[in-house]
């Protein structure tokens, strides 16, 4: 479970500090904030090792990238050089202070993977989702800053942007919940051929 706190950590420091992304909840509500993020890449297979189960890829742009396919990917076969590979990925990300004493401290993580139909080419969607709860250990109003205590008793300290508003009523005691999702679909097509 550090892992997961450390990610999700790392991801609400990022949250805290990005101001397009935040959205507040009614003004009655504990401070709350939502940020999402959704990008989509397109690659093209320009090598493919069946054994090792790697593949080479080269964006749009020119980059390279090699990734290992692991087994679970069982059309991996059908994957030819020349092919389109398609990814689009998704990831959310909520933050919610909930008064203290309101949840204990926890943590948890899912992950679901749907595969292609038959007739539609090779891949599939992989949806991941972790979920945390820490207590607010201590907090700063005037750097703006606030050090979060995990489940497995991991503290860190993160400074909080200008735009996360409301930030003067969180308290020390409080819990915050932080729901992370991330969803990546992805697509292997046979290139159009050339008029």
């Amino acid at each position: 479970m550090t892992k997961v706190y450390t990610s999700i950590a790392a991801i609400c420091a990022v949250l805290l500090l990005s101001p397009a992304m935040a959205a507040e909840k009614k003004a009655d509500a504990k401070p709350a904030a939502v940020a999402t993020a959704v990008a989509k890449v397109t690659a093209t297979v320009t090598a493919i090792d069946y054994k090792a189960r790697t593949v080479k890829l080269k964006d749009e742009k020119g980059n390279e990238t090699e990734l290992v396919v692991g087994p679970e990917a069982t059309r991996f076969n059908e994957v030819k050089k020349g092919d389109v590979v398609t990814f689009e990925y998704y990831e959310s990300v909520a933050v919610e202070v909930t008064p203290k004493g309101a949840a204990a401290p926890a943590a948890g993580q899912a992950e679901y993977m749907e595969k292609n139909k038959p007739t539609q080419g090779p891949g599939g969607t992989i949806m991941r989702t972790a979920t945390m709860t820490a207590t607010v250990e201590a907090i700063d109003y005037k750097k703006r800053t606030v050090k979060l205590k995990g489940p497995q008793g991991n503290s860190r300290t993160f400074t909080v942007g200008p735009e996360a508003k409301r930030f003067n009523e969180v308290k020390k005691g409080d819990q915050v919940t932080i729901s992370y999702t991330q969803a990546t679909a992805i697509n292997v097509t046979k290139p159009e051929k050339k008029k």
